[in-house]
């Protein structure tokens, strides 16, 4: 399916996709090792340690480039889509939400890694880590969104 292989890194939000009651649509990837043992996860750009790579949906995009964009941009990795893991709404309470953080809805899709690069965007912000289920279960159990993205994956328990 879709497989982007250089882009260049966006900023702002000024063509952030919204839903019909405001939510901010974010696209996201669930990075599987070719074997489905493994999932890529990264640094938080915020507290809450390891995550999944996801990021604003933008209007000149479908949800899977912006998801493959985004894997791109905060793990340096090409990857293919391999199937799309539907959406999931933001379960997180409305105390965790803030203008920086508003109410969102996710669309995830299951990619192969194909590439690993060593310069990416965000390569100072963020570290990456490739992990087995339950090590990235435990890490995203504050994140239920998240955690209902890679539970829908292939990843092998």
């Amino acid at each position: 399916m879709a497989q982007l292989h250089s882009m260049e890194s966006r900023t702002g939000r000024a063509k952030q996709r919204y839903g019909a009651k405001g939510e901010r649509l974010v696209a996201g990837v669930v990075p599987l090792s070719h074997d489905q043992t493994q999932v890529l996860m990264i640094q938080s750009a915020g507290p809450g340690g390891w995550v999944l790579p996801k990021g604003g949906w933008e209007t000149d995009e479908n949800a899977a480039e912006a998801a493959c964009r985004e894997a791109w941009e905060e793990a340096g990795v090409v990857c293919t889509v391999q199937r799309d893991l539907g959406v999931i709404p933001d379960m997180r309470s409305s105390a965790l939400l803030t203008a920086h953080a508003p109410k969102a809805s996710y669309q995830f899709f299951e990619v192969t890694v194909d590439e690993e690069r060593d310069d990416w965007p965000e390569r100072y912000k963020r570290k990456r880590q490739w992990v087995g289920y339950s090590q990235a279960a435990t890490a995203l159990a504050n994140r239920p969104e998240l955690l209902e993205a890679l539970n829908r994956s292939s990843l092998k328990r």
